[in-house]
């Protein structure tokens, strides 16, 4: 038998409920992908880096109230005032992080029109605050779906359906594209897109559709 199967069977049990939110924002990701503008682009690459041990609800509400135009833009001191005001754990940490991505503003479009397999390398090499996990969120927020965001919620329901031996404490490319070979298993099985696949398990776990 499977090793997926049993975890294929609570996604199909959830799956019609599930679908027209991840419908809706698959179609979000991929237009933004498509029509995006760099710097849209680069508020969604600065909601990867503020989401890393914090929250994808977190990471909306920096979007929605500092927008695009200040993370392109703002002074570093400012932009640490914005985080702190909204309550991000780490706010000078990460307001460093996107200071600093600031280089590839302009760049962005190019990577995304590369393999995934190749923009993601040049996200972990180039960007700070961007890891394996976060680089593969980056892309799959912007419409590339053939690539796995291996988070520890994720993580925790593979471990305990026994797909994984063991939850990483710290990434690699080696230990990264294992693992996410895994997942394609199981996406597979389920007949989705990797990126598709975990929204429904995102479904699965909250009840709800995030990104």
């Amino acid at each position: 038998m499977s090793k997926y199967k049993n975890l294929v069977e609570k996604l199909r049990e959830i799956e019609e409920e599930a679908k027209i939110l991840v419908e809706e924002r698959i179609k979000e990701f991929k237009n933004l992908g498509l029509y995006g503008t760099e710097l849209d682009l680069f508020s969604e690459l600065s909601f990867c880096v503020l989401t890393a041990n914090w929250s994808a609800q977190g990471g909306i509400k920096a979007q929605n109230i500092i927008g695009k135009n200040k993370f392109a833009n703002l002074p570093l001191e400012k932009l640490v005032e914005e985080l702190k005001g909204i309550g991000h754990r780490y706010a000078i940490k990460r307001s460093e992080y996107i200071v600093e991505n600031r280089k590839l503003i302009g760049k962005l479009r190019s990577i995304l029109e590369l393999p995934s397999t190749e923009g993601r390398k040049i996200l972990v090499r180039s960007a700070k605050g961007i890891g394996w996990k976060e680089a593969s969120h980056f892309l799959r927020n912007t419409g590339k779906l053939d690539v796995s965001i291996l988070d520890k919620h994720v993580l925790r329901i593979l471990y305990n359906e026994k797909i994984i031996e063991e939850i990483p404490k710290n990434w690699n490319e080696k230990k990264y594209l294992h693992i996410e070979n895994l997942f394609f298993n199981l996406s597979y099985e389920f007949g989705k897109a990797p990126g598709e696949t975990d929204l429904y398990l995102w479904y699965l776990i909250k009840g709800k559709v995030e990104k």
